[in-house]
């Protein structure tokens, strides 16, 4: 098979189009020929050697797929060869073939091509796991940063879907794109944004905040909180330690959660990829949830890709076709 590899961690001139062997599901695993793979932010981390793959997890880039099933691990019942799949990984998905748990496995949506359906199980379930978690509830505020990107544009219709209101940062040329999709308070990130949402929600700020930029908007988004908050950071674009005021958490009984949907153990992630068939996909294949813009680029240029989302020109989703 073809994978791109990584000739040490830089930028995308760093990432190879090599032959590799040919890889064999072990027990409990399926092997999916890949049709196409998502790009997603943690990729960009990785190349740049800020974000490794869990213990014996594969090297290569990616953490989402679809494809075919080609070849079935010892153990593995309900998936036949030939079948069409979406797939969560670990890592592994910048290649024409990924070996993946069978229970990270599911169905693509109803009525969605599959080089579409690869950009949207990671997505899908890095915010339903998330906004479990935190309990978001029907009339709640809940404010997402970056609403025009691929966690963005799925965040806000599940969030409207589940009955909350939505407030959401973004550029400028980017806050028709959030409007569209649901939001009802969208704000320019380039200005004073929390000001912008205060004003905006009389100084009540929100109640729910899923933050995928980091350190940089710590102390702010605490700030946001109203009472009873829950803020979970799934991110760190803008750095890794920021200073935290606990006097005013206290204040507001806030909670602070981050976490990782790339390092929990199988058994989790197969939990809410079942979670994400039964309660996501009727919403996709119902219209109620539309999938974002698509940027599609090829397989072998995925160095292209990388420097697509990182200039944050795109409004969605980068997917690579194979």
């Amino acid at each position: 098979m073809h994978a791109i590899t990584l000739e040490g961690f830089g930028g995308p001139e760093k990432m190879r189009w090599t032959q590799l062997p040919d890889l064999e599901p072990g027990p409990g695993q399926v092997r999916i020929r890949t049709v196409a793979v998502g790009v997603n932010r943690a990729d960009l981390l990785q190349r740049q050697g800020y974000y490794p793959p869990p213990t014996g997890a594969s090297e290569i880039l990616g953490l989402e797929c679809s494809g075919v099933i080609d070849a079935i691990g010892e153990g593995v019942s309900g998936w036949q060869i030939g079948d069409e799949v979406v797939a969560l990984l670990e890592g592994g998905g910048y290649a024409e073939q990924v070996v993946v748990a069978a229970g990270q496995v599911i169905k693509p949506p109803e009525g969605i091509d599959l080089v579409s359906a690869a950009g949207v199980i990671e997505v899908a379930a890095t915010v339903l796991s998330n906004l479990d978690l935190v309990h978001l509830q029907k009339d709640e505020w809940f404010l997402v940063h970056g609403g025009a990107g691929g966690i963005g544009t799925f965040a806000i219709q599940y969030a409207r879907a589940l009955g909350a209101h939505v407030a959401t940062t973004a550029s400028a040329a980017k806050l028709d794109h959030c409007r569209q999709l649901g939001a009802e308070i969208v704000i320019d990130y380039a200005d004073d944004w929390l000001t912008q949402l205060m004003m905006a929600t009389e100084d009540r700020g929100v109640d729910v905040i899923l933050d995928i930029i980091g350190a940089k908007y710590l102390a702010d988004n605490v700030a946001a909180l109203r009472d009873d908050g829950r803020l979970v950071i799934i991110g760190m674009q803008k750095g890794t330690k920021g200073e935290l005021n606990i006097q005013k958490l206290l204040n507001k009984r806030g909670t602070i959660a981050a976490t990782s949907l790339r390092q929990r153990p199988t058994e989790q992630k197969a939990e809410i990829c079942r979670q994400v068939e039964e309660r996501v996909w009727p919403l996709i294949a119902s219209g109620q949830i539309k999938l974002a813009p698509e940027t599609r680029v090829s397989l072998q240029e995925a160095a292209e890709a990388h420097q697509l989302l990182a200039s944050g020109d795109v409004i969605g989703k980068v997917i690579l076709t194979v």
